[in-house]
C-alpha cells in the first residue's frame, strides 16, 4: 500500500548506535623527530634479521675487506723500502720484494673476494627487507577501507609502494654496513698513521673533517631536492597518466597542443631541478678533491723533508699517500652514511605510516561467518556521512526491509543517497547511527569475506582487467565451468555478441575494457556478478549505457532468478523500475515515498513528477 507524501515509511526498532571507528588518513611527511627516526630504523633491521645468516655473512664479509684493505698500504711502502736494497744488489731483499710483492696480490684477491661477499648478502639482506615491506604494503592496500583510497591520490600510493619502499629497503647496504667498514678504515687507520707520526698522521688526515662535513651537507642538499624532483616528477606522472587514460577525449577535442604544453611545462620544471642537482653534486666533488689533494701536497712536502733527513723512509711516506687515497672514498661516503639515515628515516617512516594503519570497516574480533536463512535485509533507522565529510549527513533516518524473492527499486535525485545505500549494504563504509542488518545479523558482526561473498553490487563504474572474456566474467569464480560463463552471459544478453568474435570467450579486451562499448562494458560486469549466484544482488544504476529492449531482457532474466535472492535496483531511468515489487523514493537521503509503480503512480507525488518529466523529455527529444 502507498504511503501518503506526509506519512513518514514504518519504524523499525533501532539497533544499539555504534559510532564508526576513525577514518584512515595517510600522513606524506618529510620531517621526522629522532625518536621516530631511530624507531624506524629499527624496524627496517628487525626485518633484515630475518635472514640472520646472510646478515652475518655480510657483517664478517666487511670487517674482513676493511682489515685487507688495511693491510695493503703497508705492504706496498714495505716494498718501496725494499726495492733500496733490491739496487744494491742484495739476494736477500729481492727474495722479501717477491713475498711481499705476493702477499700484496694475495691480500687484494682476499679483500675482493671478501668485497664481493659483503656485497652480494648486504643486497641480500635489503632485497628480501624489500620483498617483505612489499608484501605487507600490498596486503595492507587489500584491506584498507574505502573510506581510504576516496581520500589518497593513487599516484601517491604507487610512489610510496615503489620509490619509498626502495629507500627503506638499501639500508643495510647503505647504512648499517657503510658505518663498520667506515668504522674500521678511518678508525683503525687514522690510528695507525698517527701512532707512526703524529704530525704527519694529523696532516694526512687533515682533510676528513672538511671533506666529511662538506660529503653530509651536498648529501642532505641532494636528498632534499631529490624529494622535491620526485614530486616534479609525480606531476609529470599524473599529466601523462590522464592524457593516455583521457586520450579519446584529447582527439575529440582537438587538445594534442594544449596537452603537449602542460606536459612541456611539467617537463621543463622537473628539467631544471634536474640541473641544480648536477650543479650541486659537481661543486660539491671539486671542493672536497681540492681539499684532499691540498692534504696530500702538504703530506708530499712535509714527508719529503723528513725523508730528507731520515726521519722517515720512503716506504712509509708511500704508505702515508697511499692510504690517503684509500681514505678519500670512504670519507666521501660520510655523507652516503647521513643521507642514507635521512632517507631511512624519511621513506620507512612513511611506509609504516602506511602499515600501521587500521581499516575502519573491519572484521570485529569475534567476528562470525555471515548465515543466510531468509534472507531478509532491514535498515533499521540508517543514518550516513562519508569520512572526508562528517557534518555532511547523506543518509537520515532510512528504514525498510526486503524479503527473499522482492524486487526492491531506488530512484531519487542527483545527491539523494541512493549510491550510498548500495555501498553500505556489502559494508563498503560503515553505517554513523543505526544497523543493517541480514537475517537479524549486523552487519559490523559478522566478517567481511561471508559478507561480500552474499552481497553483490554492479557498479556503475564498470573496470575490465586486460585479459580475455573469460577470465572477466570468471574473476569472482576462476574454476567456473563454461557452461556457466555462457548461461550467465546469456543473462546480461552478452553471449550473443561474443559469439560474434573470432576467439569468442578467449578474446582480450584492451585496457581497462577499451574495446568494448559502454554497454559492452556494463553487460559484461552484470555478467560477472550473475556467475557468483550471490544472495543479495543490488544493481547500481548499472543498466544506463544498455538500450531499452536489451534492458528489459536482462531484467526479464534476473525476474526469472528472483526467488532465490533479494535484488536492488538503483536506477535514474523508472523504466527499469517499473515491474518491482516497491519503489523507495528518496529525497536528501530519506524516504520520501513508497509503493508499487501503479500505487506511486495514482499517488501524484514525486515519483508521478519524476515519470511525466522523464516521459516528456523523452518525447521531445523524439
Amino acid at each position: 500500500m502507498a504511503i501518503s507524501k506526509t506519512e513518514s515509511p514504518p519504524v523499525v526498532q533501532t539497533a544499539t548506535a555504534r559510532p564508526p571507528l576513525p577514518a584512515e588518513r595517510l600522513a606524506l611527511t618529510d620531517t621526522v623527530s629522532w625518536r621516530k627516526a631511530v624507531g624506524t630504523m629499527w624496524r627496517v633491521m628487525q626485518i633484515g634479521l630475518e635472514t640472520p645468516w646472510q646478515v652475518t655473512i655480510a657483517l664478517l664479509s666487511t670487517l674482513l675487506a676493511a682489515i685487507f684493505q688495511l693491510m695493503i698500504p703497508q705492504l706496498l711502502g714495505r716494498a718501496v723500502d725494499l726495492t733500496q736494497g733490491v739496487a744494491t744488489g742484495d739476494r736477500a731483499a729481492q727474495d722479501a720484494l717477491l713475498l711481499t710483492a705476493l702477499a700484496v696480490l694475495g691480500v687484494a684477491i682476499l679483500r675482493g673476494v671478501f668485497a664481493t661477499f659483503q656485497n652480494y648478502f648486504s643486497e641480500a639482506v635489503g632485497h628480501h627487507t624489500g620483498y617483505r615491506l612489499r608484501l605487507s604494503y600490498y596486503d595492507r592496500i587489500q584491506h584498507l577501507s574505502f573510506g581510504f583510497h576516496d581520500s589518497v591520490h593513487s599516484g601517491d600510493l604507487i610512489t610510496l609502494g615503489l620509490l619509498d619502499i626502495e629507500g627503506a629497503r638499501m639500508f643495510f647496504a647503505t647504512g648499517i654496513i657503510r658505518f663498520l667498514l667506515l668504522f674500521v678504515l678511518i678508525g683503525f687507520g687514522g690510528w695507525w698513521l698517527l701512532s707512526i707520526d703524529l704530525w704527519l698522521g694529523l696532516l694526512a688526515l687533515s682533510f676528513v673533517p672538511y671533506v666529511g662535513w662538506r660529503s653530509s651537507q651536498s648529501q642532505l642538499e641532494l636528498r632534499q631536492t631529490w624529494l622535491d624532483l620526485q614530486e616534479r616528477l609525480s606531476v609529470l606522472s599524473r599529466v601523462m597518466e590522464e592524457n593516455l587514460a583521457g586520450t579519446r577525449i584529447v582527439r575529440a577535442f582537438s587538445a594534442q597542443d594544449h596537452e603537449m604544453q602542460k606536459f612541456r611545462e611539467a617537463s621543463v620544471r622537473a628539467l631544471d631541478l634536474a640541473h641544480e642537482r648536477v650543479d650541486l653534486r659537481v661543486n660539491s666533488t671539486a671542493a672536497m678533491t681540492l681539499s684532499f689533494l691540498l692534504a696530500m701536497g702538504a703530506v708530499l712536502l712535509v714527508g719529503g723533508i723528513k725523508v730528507r733527513t731520515g726521519e722517515m723512509t720512503v716506504g712509509t711516506l708511500t704508505a702515508f699517500l697511499t692510504f690517503m687515497t684509500i681514505l678519500q672514498m670512504p670519507v666521501r661516503q660520510l655523507g652516503m652514511l647521513v643521507n642514507s639515515i635521512a632517507r631511512t628515516s624519511t621513506c620507512g617512516a612513511r611506509v609504516f605510516g602506511l602499515l600501521d594503519l587500521e581499516p575502519s570497516v573491519a572484521d570485529v574480533p569475534g567476528a562470525r561467518d555471515l548465515r543466510i536463512d531468509g534472507p531478509v535485509l532491514r535498515f533499521e533507522d540508517v543514518g550516513f556521512a562519508y569520512p572526508s565529510a562528517r557534518d555532511t549527513p547523506v543518509l537520515r533516518n532510512l528504514s525498510f526491509t526486503a524479503g527473499r524473492g522482492e524486487i526492491i527499486g531506488i530512484i531519487g535525485p542527483p545527491g539523494s543517497g541512493k549510491t550510498t545505500v548500495a555501498q553500505l549494504i556489502p559494508r563498503f563504509y560503515d553505517v554513523t547511527s543505526g544497523a543493517i542488518t541480514i537475517d537479524g545479523q549486523d552487519l559490523r558482526d559478522v566478517t567481511l569475506a561471508s559478507l561480500r561473498r552474499s552481497v553483490k553490487v554492479v557498479s556503475q563504474d564498470v573496470f575490465m582487467f586486460t585479459t580475455t572474456m573469460e577470465n572477466n566474467i570468471a574473476y569472482g569464480d576462476p574454476w567456473a565451468e563454461e557452461d556457466a560463463i555462457e548461461g550467465s552471459s546469456g543473462d546480461a544478453q552478452l553471449h550473443a555478441y561474443v559469439d560474434t568474435l573470432p576467439e569468442r570467450y578467449r578474446t582480450v579486451v584492451g585496457e581497462r575494457g577499451a574495446s568494448l562499448s559502454g554497454g559492452q562494458r556494463q553487460r559484461m560486469s552484470i555478467a560477472r556478478t550473475l556467475l557468483v549466484a550471490p544472495e543479495i544482488l543490488v544493481f547500481d544504476d548499472s543498466t544506463a549505457a544498455i538500450d531499452a529492449r536489451t534492458e528489459r531482457r536482462i531484467l526479464a532474466a534476473i525476474r526469472a532468478g528472483r526467488d532465490r535472492r533479494i535484488t536492488i535496483l538503483v536506477a535514474h531511468r523508472l523504466s527499469t523500475l517499473a515491474d518491482a515489487d516497491r519503489i523507495l523514493v528518496l529525497e536528501q537521503g530519506r524516504i520520501v515515498e513508497q509503493g508499487n509503480h501503479a500505487e506511486l503512480m495514482a499517488l501524484g507525488g514525486r515519483y508521478r513528477s519524476l515519470h511525466d518529466l522523464q516521459n516528456r523529455s523523452y518525447g521531445d527529444r523524439r
